[in-house]
C-alpha cells in the first residue's frame, strides 16, 4: 500500500526492504528501480539477485542491509513497517541520519520507546506515526498547545475476530479462527494479536511514549465499524475524533506528505451509508493479553520488552499449529515474572529481550 501511495503522488522509491518472498520482490525492483534492495536472509538476497542482474539495483541482506536501507543519504522519508523487534536498530538507524519515520512498527515503542524518542529528539527527526489510531490521534493533536491539554486519549478497537465471546469458547479457537479479521486485511502476526488484543495493548503503551502520557490518561474502547479511528479528550471536555474508512492508504499518505493533506483516491467516508457508531468496554477476562500488556507499561523498564518478545515467540507457534490461543497469554505472564531493568541502555532491552524470548 505505500508503494501504492508512493506511485500515485510521484514519489521516488530509493530502497525496498522484504522477508522471503523473492518473486514479488523482484517484480516491485523492475516496477520501481530502487537504488537499493534488502532480503531479510543471504540465501533470498541471492535468488533475488540472480532475477534482477540485469538491473543496477545493489542487493543485500539481513540487519546490515536493514540498517544500509535506512540510513540511504538519497532517501528523506522512512516507512518503518517491519514487523517485530527487528525494526529497532534500523529506526533508530534512519533517526539519527534525520530522516522522517513514518512509523508502522509499534514494537520499536513499545521496546525502547524513551531511547527511540529522546533520539528522535536530539537529532531532529520527525516520527509521523502510520498506525490508523495513532495517526488519528495525531490528527486531532494538530493545533493543540501542550499535552497539559489532553485530559486523555482514547484508542478504538474492532474487538477483532472474537468480540462477545467469552473465556470458555475461546480456549479451542484454532489459527484458522483467528485470521479472520472482520475490517482490516493485514499479516498474519498482527491479525493474530488483534484477535488476542495484544495489538490494542501494544497501541497503548506506544501512545504513552509518542505523546509522553502516563497510562491513566491512555484509554480503550471497543468500536466494531472501524469508522471512528481514536479521540482525544481534551481539558475542557471537548473531544475531538478522526473518522474515515478503514484504509491504511490514508494514514501512509498523510506520513509521507505532512503537513499537507494530499489528494486520495480512497473513497470519502458516508455518514449516511456507514450505519450505527458503536463503542464497548474490553473484556480483560476475555483477552488477559491487553491486561498484560498494561501491567507491562506498569512496571516499566524492560518488562515491555519481555512482553513484546514472549509474544512474538508465543504468536510464531501458535501460527505453526504448536500451542493452543489462551497459551499465548500464559507464554507472556511468565515473561513478565523476569527481573525488570528500569531506564535500560539499548543492551540492557536486547538482553531483554533474548532472555524473555527463550
Amino acid at each position: 500500500q505505500t508503494l501504492e501511495v508512493a506511485e500515485q503522488l510521484s514519489v521516488r522509491v530509493a530502497a525496498l526492504t522484504a522477508g522471503s518472498n523473492v518473486e514479488r520482490m523482484a517484480e516491485q525492483c523492475r516496477k520501481f528501480r530502487p537504488s537499493l534492495a534488502v532480503m531479510a536472509t543471504e540465501q533470498a538476497a541471492d535468488a533475488l539477485h540472480a532475477r534482477i542482474a540485469d538491473l543496477p539495483i545493489r542487493v543485500r541482506s539481513g540487519m546490515d542491509g536493514l540498517i544500509e536501507a535506512a540510513e540511504l543519504d538519497e532517501a528523506d522519508t522512512v516507512v518503518t513497517a517491519v514487523v517485530g523487534m527487528v525494526g529497532l536498530r534500523p529506526t533508530l538507524a534512519a533517526i539519527a541520519k534525520k530522516k522522517r519515520i513514518a512509523l508502522a512498527n509499534k514494537e520499536t515503542l513499545v521496546c525502547a520507546g524513551e531511547l527511540v524518542m529522546a533520539a528522535a529528539r536530539a537529532s531532529g527527526a520527525e516520527i509521523i506515526p502510520v498506525d490508523s489510531e495513532h495517526s488519528a490521534i495525531f490528527q486531532c493533536l494538530m493545533g493543540a498547545h501542550g499535552k497539559e491539554e489532553i485530559r486523555r486519549l482514547l484508542l478504538t478497537c474492532s474487538g477483532g475476530p472474537f468480540f462477545g465471546k467469552k473465556p470458555e469458547e475461546l480456549r479451542d479457537v484454532t489459527k484458522a479462527d483467528a485470521l479472520r479479521h472482520p475490517n482490516w486485511r493485514m499479516g498474519a502476526k498482527i491479525t493474530v494479536d488483534c484477535a488476542t488484543l495484544m495489538n490494542k495493548g501494544l497501541e497503548v503503551i506506544e501512545a504513552m511514549r509518542l505523546y509522553d502520557l502516563p497510562l491513566s490518561q491512555v484509554d480503550v474502547v471497543i468500536h466494531r465499524q472501524s469508522i471512528v479511528h481514536s479521540l482525544v479528550e481534551f481539558r475542557d471536555g471537548a473531544v475531538l475524533a478522526q473518522l474515515g474508512v478503514p484504509d491504511m492508504r490514508i494514514p501512509i499518505r498523510l506520513a509521507m506528505t505532512y503537513p499537507y493533506r494530499a489528494e486520495t483516491p480512497a473513497p470519502p467516508l458516508d455518514l449516511l451509508t456507514c450505519g450505527p457508531l458503536t463503542f464497548d468496554p474490553i473484556d480483560e477476562g476475555a483477552f488477559p493479553c491487553f491486561a498484560l500488556a498494561k501491567e507491562a507499561a506498569k512496571l516499566g523498564g524492560t518488562a515491555c520488552t519481555a512482553m513484546n518478545a514472549a509474544n512474538e515467540e508465543a504468536v510464531a507457534l501458535f501460527l505453526q499449529d504448536d500451542i493452543r490461543f489462551y497459551d499465548i497469554a500464559d507464554a507472556v505472564s511468565r515473561a513478565l515474572a523476569l527481573p525488570v531493568v528500569q531506564e535500560p541502555t539499548l543492551d540492557d532491552i536486547f538482553a531483554a529481550d533474548r532472555l524473555a524470548r527463550i
